[in-house]
């Protein structure tokens, strides 16, 4: 047996009994250990980007306190310090995990002490995250998921980059010893990790500002908003005071209505180019601290994703536990042939059941990856099925009617004003009529491209108009099968059915009852084909 590396972890059953130190019961449960010492300062180092905010915000506030003042707040923010590195110090030595036969614990608390178990078959991923400041000391998050998410997940902050991947492999190890898995050669597994490793998709940095030309975002603006919003006590005026904005815009309004038409719409296009200019710089950064060094790779055990430039995520999803996968677009990403595919499977991503393994990708790159995962587009010649035309009808009428009932509020207020400062109002009527209108013909056409149909492996569901999509199930990995039917439903004759997916689901809405009773029947027949539990582990 080959050794461990310092401070790699062991085992159960190399788990080192010595007399007086702990029981032959303890010794099969494996060793307790610490993560990194080093974590109680870095999440000391964490704790200080949400206190400058506020300590500017009292430094401000307290200036004409006297010349005491502000020494007084920075000695109250550096003992506050202390004592946040005293108590981080005190958690994380009263923190301890272990790896047992069955399962990986983790104890916790001071005061009040948790314990949290779970076993190896649960475990769907053990995925490495790096943030900014960890990644400065060489150490990494290690997160052990169930696929249920919050309380259910185990989290180690923080390990050595080296502590971390060798604790993933042997909990990887034992997870598929206990499905039963057959363990790959040793070469194999070096080669899972291997920089060399087949790549299946990348994004450089040329893709990646293509891709945040299309994240537009004004998330900026929105947020100097609520910034503005919450600290309007530092501002020297209101910024509430419609008054005061009003007797500002007055006189340069009065000078730019002087200027002629030419140049307010000089004026109007200047301020939507900046908001312009505003959203796309948005939507490039937050792309490449997101996306940058995006590579997904195909190794023996899976997928491996790695991403991120300040926080750095090593996922591995194991092809087996795909149950799912979905091809989406956008309206305008999708006149340029551009496309975004998920694996639906039980790990979480970021809150997330659905792992993107290609945010931004051509048709024929996203071909090997379904390959990979057993997910195959459509063949030709399968027999697809619409939706009822009752069901598409009711649709439009509900969905235009919100709109309409808008509209003819607006048109009533704008008659019972019968002032000519808010004839504005009728555009906005017009606005709400076209999207009522709007609302009725997207049912049309979505009863013209939207449909499902049955392969001998494989369920298929073409969605959207502007933005069409598939997702893709597979027949054997369904969970259940449901037919619901409401009220109006029992009345024009349509039911949806639901499938169950462990990890997310999948629905068919507005189809006929005889086309739901056949789809069941064909998926039923699938699902019954494989008993799961009578598995030998």
């Amino acid at each position: 047996m080959t050794e461990n590396p310092a401070n790699a972890p062991l085992r159960p059953e190399q788990a080192d009994v010595r007399p007086g130190t702990q029981s032959e019961a303890e010794a099969a449960d494996g060793l307790p250990k610490r993560t990194d010492p080093r974590t109680f300062i870095v999440q000391a180092l964490q704790t200080l980007p949400n206190m400058v905010l506020p300590i500017f915000a009292l430094a401000f506030a307290m200036r004409d306190n006297g010349p005491f003042a502000i020494p007084v707040l920075l000695g109250l923010a550096a003992l506050f310090i202390i004592l946040s590195s005293v108590f981080t110090f005190i958690a994380w030595r009263r923190q301890t995990y272990r790896l047992g036969e069955s399962d990986i614990r983790l104890e916790s608390g001071v005061l009040s002490r948790a314990a949290r178990s779970v076993p190896y078959d649960r475990i769907q991923d053990v995925s490495l995250e790096q943030s900014f400041i960890p990644r400065l000391f060489g150490l990494t998050m290690v997160r052990v998921e169930t696929g249920a998410g919050g309380a259910d997940e185990i989290k180690l902050a923080y390990l050595t980059n080296e502590e971390g991947a060798a604790l993933r492999e042997l909990v990887r190890e034992l997870r598929d010893e206990a499905d039963g898995v057959v363990k790959a050669p040793a070469a194999s597994q070096e080669a899972s990790e291997a920089e060399d490793a087949p790549v299946l998709f990348a994004m450089g940095p040329r893709r990646l500002f293509v891709f945040g030309l299309f994240e537009f975002s004004l998330a900026l603006v929105a947020f100097l908003g609520a910034a503005a919003q919450q600290l309007d006590f530092l501002l020297p005026f209101d910024i509430w005071d419609f008054d005061m904005w009003q007797g500002l815009v007055a006189g340069p309004g009065e000078r730019i209505a002087e200027l002629g038409p030419i140049s307010q719409a000089l004026g109007a296009a200047a301020a939507i180019l900046t908001l312009l200019v505003i959203g796309f710089v948005s939507g490039l950064v937050r792309t490449f601290t997101r996306e940058w060094d995006f590579r997904l790779e195909r190794n023996p055990k899976g997928f491996r994703r790695r991403r991120g430039m300040f926080t750095r995520t090593d996922v591995v999803m194991p092809v087996h536990r795909v149950q799912a996968v979905r091809i989406s677009t956008g309206a305008i990403r999708h006149r340029f042939g551009w496309k975004s595919l998920q694996l639906v499977s039980l790990a979480q991503d970021a809150g997330n059941a659905s792992h993107v393994v290609a945010p931004f990708a051509k048709a024929h790159e996203l071909t090997p990856i379904l390959k990979v995962a057993g997910f195959p587009l459509p063949p030709r010649g399968l027999d697809w099925h619409r939706t009822t035309a009752s069901y598409r009808v009711l649709s439009a009428i509900f969905g235009a009617a919100g709109y309409a009932i808008l509209a003819g509020i607006v048109v009533g207020v704008t008659l019972y004003l019968a002032d000519s400062r808010y004839d504005w109002l009728w555009l906005v009527a017009m606005g709400f009529a076209a999207l009522s209108a709007f609302a009725a013909v997207r049912q049309l056409f979505l009863w013209r491209v939207e449909r499902h149909a049955l392969s001998g492996s494989h369920l298929y569901k073409r969605r959207g108009w502007l933005a069409p999509g598939f997702a893709i199930a597979s027949r054997v990995k369904l969970q259940s099968v449901e037919i619901a039917r409401g009220p109006l439903g029992r009345l024009f004759g349509y039911v949806t059915l639901n499938l169950g997916l462990a990890g997310g689901s999948y629905s068919l809405p507005g189809i006929p009852r005889a086309e739901a009773e056949r789809v069941r029947q064909a998926l039923l027949a699938s699902m019954i084909e494989t008993d799961f539990s009578r598995l030998v582990r």
